[in-house]
């Protein structure tokens, strides 16, 4: 088994799903008391944040870069980054590690065009629905996936509900009401599915919100990764 690298801690909150979901696969594939090889390192995200929203990312980059680089040198035969908007510096974290990095994007991809699908809508963070090359370009040119995002109000409420909200943990209701109206109107556009494009948003989302596919990048993500140290 290959050991993972995990840049996590962006936030806590969903870094410890990913931790279970990762354990709990490589439990059921090799039975027994079985678990993953994983290195993680857990970003105080406070300081993650502040550097995201002064759109400092060059301080951004090097950080991550330095732990990728860390993560390999302590033993990681890959790194992944367990956030869908700090995959902006993907391609320097990987080149910093010198290992590879298993993006985000990639199963989500595969998954989409396996199914046939053509358009996708996107929510996650106001970075990652704002800057295409975090995820949609990645889409497009690699999976020929036309990739939307919602209006400006909309946009405002998905990241708003993120950054004061799930981050911190706190699900409410009517937060969960007012992301299924969002992703009913991305619908209404044609969309054929719906990407929860930021980790943690499957903390208060689930299929059953939406009329169309759910693709969550952090399950495909944690799969994918288990796929990659078993193979």
């Amino acid at each position: 088994m290959k050991t993972m690298g995990l840049l996590a801690g962006m936030s806590w909150e969903s870094s410890s799903v990913y931790y279970q979901l990762i354990n709990r696969q490589v439990q059921q594939r090799l039975g027994g008391v079985h678990s993953a090889k994983v290195l993680m390192y857990s970003f105080d995200f406070g300081e993650v944040s502040r550097l995201q929203q002064a759109a400092r990312w060059d301080e951004a980059t090097q950080l991550l870069a330095g732990v990728g680089h860390t993560l390999a040198k302590g033993g990681a035969d890959f790194v992944a980054i367990c956030c869908n908007t700090m995959h902006l510096m993907a391609d320097d974290v990987e080149k910093a590690a010198g290992v590879p990095l298993l993006h985000i994007a990639d199963p989500l991809g595969e998954a989409a065009r396996k199914a046939g699908m053509t358009k996708l809508g996107l929510i996650g963070t106001r970075f990652t629905m704002d800057e295409p090359r975090i995820i949609a370009d990645r889409l497009r040119k690699k999976f020929g996936l036309e990739v939307i995002v919602p209006d400006t109000a909309g946009r405002e409420t998905i990241d708003g509900i993120i950054q004061t909200e799930l981050v911190k943990g706190v699900i409410r209701d009517d937060s969960r009401v007012r992301y299924r109206q969002v992703m009913a109107d991305l619908v209404a556009q044609g969309c054929q599915a719906i990407i929860l494009g930021c980790t943690e948003i499957p903390l208060l989302v689930t299929q059953a919100d939406a009329t169309v596919p759910l693709y969550d990048t952090m399950q495909l993500h944690a799969a994918a990764m288990v796929d990659f140290a078993l193979a």
